[in-house]
């Protein structure tokens, strides 16, 4: 089989302001990222010792089996060709790698897929010489992502169209070819920390202050020292200079109750933005049925 063609970067968007990128023994991605984002700090892991890249901090260590020396929540990205293609627990890797992202962060990699029509040709002919390699159904892997803390996981194709007579005859045997699956050779990956909307929530303020403001909401929802805590909303709301929308959308992501929220909120506030945030709140209920965030 054919090495894959690097294409990650593809899922680099404009307003992507990366400070500390982490490229994972994909050392081809290494001048590009270094001209796109010239004042960024990137690491490379790799089990090459003799490697060596002027501006690259290089750590020589084995991902599948070390565990690598950074914080959690270090990178804004970490980029890296199939990664989980030989490794003995994917999750573990993939979970693993969370870790190391922040919120805000994001994940590129790439996976091989198994119902690509070069592999199957092969099993039609009984060889198969990928016995080590851990090959991906698009669905699969989607799976996984969702399961190791992603939270919207995006996909490109790379293709390798097949002769015209085998698609033919695969389809005729009852191979689905849904997005021309058939002929993707290797489905690109971005992996997202969080849902864009709740992305922007996270860049705005410190940890902290969204930690501090989800408690106070929970509080308020639960009834729990209720003046109180509807006080220290609008503290915050003033103190940190929250607007409408931003604090509508943060009790769309954190409060399940809504209603029982309102009632307490409204009990205790006489403040004129407080049908406003609510009407806001209440608009991005309606836009996606209440089940966007969780």
């Amino acid at each position: 089989m054919e090495d894959i063609k690097p294409g990650l970067t593809e899922f680099i968007y404009g307003d992507d302001f990366w400070q500390r990128i982490l490229v994972v023994e994909s050392a081809a991605y290494l001048s590009e990222l270094r001209a796109r984002f010239p004042t960024a700090e990137i690491f490379f892991v790799t089990t090459d010792e003799d490697f060596h890249c002027d501006g690259v901090k290089t750590f020589v260590l084995d991902y599948r089996d070390e565990h690598l020396p950074f914080d959690e929540e270090f990178f804004d990205a970490i980029i890296g060709d199939l990664t989980l293609e030989i490794v003995t627990n994917p999750q573990d890797i993939a979970a693993g790698f969370s870790t190391f992202i922040k919120q805000t962060g994001c994940w590129l990699t790439s996976f091989r897929n198994i119902r690509h029509w070069k592999v199957i040709e092969k099993l039609m002919r009984g060889v198969f010489g990928g016995i080590v390699s851990r090959l991906y159904t698009r669905t699969e892997f989607e799976r996984l992502l969702y399961a190791s803390f992603y939270k919207e996981v995006l996909l490109l194709p790379q293709k390798k169209n097949a002769p015209p007579e085998l698609l033919e005859r695969l389809i005729n045997c009852g191979f689905d070819n849904f997005d021309d699956d058939l002929q993707t050779e290797f489905w690109l990956v971005r992996a997202s920390r969080s849902m864009p909307e709740l992305a922007l929530l996270k860049s705005m303020f410190t940890p902290e202050i969204r930690a501090n403001f989800s408690r106070i909401l929970r509080r308020i929802e639960y009834d729990i020292e209720t003046a109180d805590s509807v006080n220290n909303f609008w503290k915050i709301f003033d103190a940190e200079g929250l607007f409408t929308d931003y604090a509508a959308a943060f009790i769309r992501s954190v409060v399940i109750h809504r209603e029982n929220f309102y009632r307490n909120i409204k009990k205790y506030s006489a403040r004129a933005e407080l049908e406003e945030i609510i009407d806001a709140a209440e608009s991005l209920y309606d836009f996606d049925n209440g089940d966007r965030f969780h």
